[in-house]
């Protein structure tokens, strides 16, 4: 049972399956931010182009 602690504890595979679903999370929260930034930036400028065009 000691060996099988031991073992479990000195294990570091799942700590680098965790670092790698830390850096998706934060590549894709920027992702999201980007996105938003450039969605509310076209949307002035289609509202403006529209509002020029009536």
């Amino acid at each position: 049972m000691r060996n099988l602690i031991s073992r479990f504890l000195g294990d570091q595979s799942g700590a680098t399956a965790i670092e790698y679903c830390i850096i998706a999370a934060g590549i894709s929260i920027v992702i999201v931010v980007a996105v938003n930034g450039i969605g509310s930036t076209l949307n002035a400028s289609f509202t403006s182009v529209n509002s020029s065009l009536k």
